[in-house]
């Protein structure tokens, strides 16, 4: 069985690489690519560890599409073994089950295609549930494998502290966590997490604490009055995304556990109601993007595969199969496009397509023909995502250049260098109806075939202030 199951992992592991290599990247994934290109402790949005992965993957695999994702599909194998640990550790006997319903999951098999924040955070937010699993057999030292999962989670995305509040109270609301406590080990962990977590600490000290202040910003507004819509999406964007059949056996799992005292049980409710109740205060201010949620599907999954055997012969089969079927789906619609979807409608397009002609075409016009160009000519936009694309996917020829003081402050908080003087000409890129444009010079759109997923001004520009280099010619 133990074979049966490994193989499968290598053989879905592959396709993900494959997939990797053949699809072309999301805008956030040029993002962040442009972040492994000014390596630092801290960036304007999240901590450094999806930009050092990404280095590792170009460095291995070159600036290609497999080379910025190569570690996702590798994370999320090794997360997977690390959760099937975790369950041998609670639950003997269920661990290849919680892999199964984890790997099943919709956000999980698109996940770990892309490279996102929360690929790294998954990784060592399964190896600090693993670690977890282990100090409950015995082994005080396993605390120190805690604070290191604890530490790469912090320097992945903030929610990490979630994890850290769920394991402080599981601790102090059990007898035993509390004599856990009188030990040095659960400290010398979390001096091990703040130890690595040092660095970002010192770079936000040093910036202002701007990427503390976005995030945390996020719950400042208070809009009750869309939180019944936002709750339902939330509801119903999980319901999707986990997939119906598994979302029912991950509550239905978490609901079995809530009467057992077992550290193990324990454990895994507080790792999924902390982040939980979490996500659902935040619909009172806005509405939970669906990949936030990931950090409790390890535990929920988990939880599932706990449930009385009977249940399980019932209705694994028929989750598993469904929760693969609707992922395979996905995996053919990106890559195929079989469904003839609406542009509104087709989520895959919407993150995928386009965008590679949208930047050489930019580029193309971006000036031709027009008077009063002069040294040096540049491409700008009113967004820092279509920015990201130009500077991955742009040819040579023409410099992308932000401008910190205009729309987008977060290019002032890499280590660029003036590179535009104020006055220069160039060309704006904006989809934004609102944004004003001096002189028009055209229009292009993002599109597959006949399906138009943006349609985008071309303007001239003049520079206000300095700005800052993205790509050279």
């Amino acid at each position: 069985m133990t074979r049966w199951a490994l193989a499968a992992l290598l053989a879905l592991t592959i396709l993900r690489l494959v997939l990797a290599a053949v699809l072309p990247l999301a805008p956030d994934e040029t993002y962040y690519w442009l972040w492994a290109q000014h390596l630092q402790p801290g960036y304007f949005d999240h901590p450094p560890m999806v930009a050092l992965w990404i280095k590792a993957g170009t460095a291995l695999c070159g600036n290609t599409p497999l080379g910025v994702r190569l570690l996702g599909p590798l994370s999320a194998a090794v997360g997977s073994v690390l959760l099937w640990d975790a369950a041998e550790q609670i639950a003997p006997g269920r661990g290849i089950t919680a892999a199964l319903l984890l790997n099943a999951t919709l956000l999980v098999g698109v996940g770990a295609i892309i490279i996102t924040p929360d690929t790294p955070l998954l990784l060592f937010w399964s190896l600090g549930l693993a670690a977890c699993a282990r100090v409950i057999t015995g082994n005080p030292r396993w605390w120190l494998v805690v604070g290191l999962a604890a530490g790469g989670m912090l320097l992945s995305k903030y929610t990490a502290a979630l994890f850290i509040a769920a394991v402080f109270l599981w601790l102090v609301t059990d007898a035993r966590g509390r004599k856990q406590l009188a030990t040095p080990w659960p400290w010398a962990g979390m001096a091990l997490a703040l130890a690595l977590f040092a660095p970002n600490i010192a770079w936000n000290a040093a910036h202002g604490w701007v990427s503390y202040l976005k995030q945390g910003g996020r719950t400042a507004a208070f809009n009750p009055g869309r939180a019944v819509q936002f709750f339902f999406e939330l509801v119903a964007g999980q319901t999707a995304l986990c997939t119906p059949l598994i979302a029912i056996l991950a509550g239905a799992g978490l609901w079995h556990l809530r009467r057992d005292t077992a550290p193990g049980a324990r454990l895994l409710l507080w790792l999924t109601l902390v982040p939980g109740v979490v996500m659902l205060t935040h619909v009172l201010s806005e509405r939970v993007q669906g990949n936030w949620v990931a950090i409790l599907y390890p535990s929920a999954c988990l939880a599932a595969a706990m449930l009385p055997a009977a249940i399980l012969q019932r209705w694994l089969k028929p989750a598993l199969g469904l929760g693969f079927g609707i992922t395979v789906l996905a995996y053919v619609q990106a890559v195929a496009v079989p469904f003839p979807l609406p542009a509104s409608m087709d989520t895959a397009g919407n993150q995928l397509a386009g965008w590679h002609d949208l930047a050489q075409q930019s580029m193309a016009e971006s000036g031709a023909g027009q008077p009063g160009f002069v040294t040096p000519r540049f491409v700008t936009s009113d967004d820092y995502a279509t920015m990201a694309v130009l500077a991955a996917e742009g040819p040579p020829g023409v410099m992308v250049a932000g401008f910190p003081n205009r729309w987008q402050p977060r290019w002032g908080y890499f280590a660029y260098k003036p590179a535009v003087a104020p006055g220069a000409i160039g060309v704006m890129l904006t989809k934004h109806p609102e944004t004003p444009c001096k002189a028009l010079l055209g229009t292009i759109t993002r599109h597959r075939g006949s399906e138009v997923f943006a349609t985008y001004r071309l303007c001239r520009f003049t520079a206000p202030d300095a700005g800052v280099a993205l790509s050279r010619p």
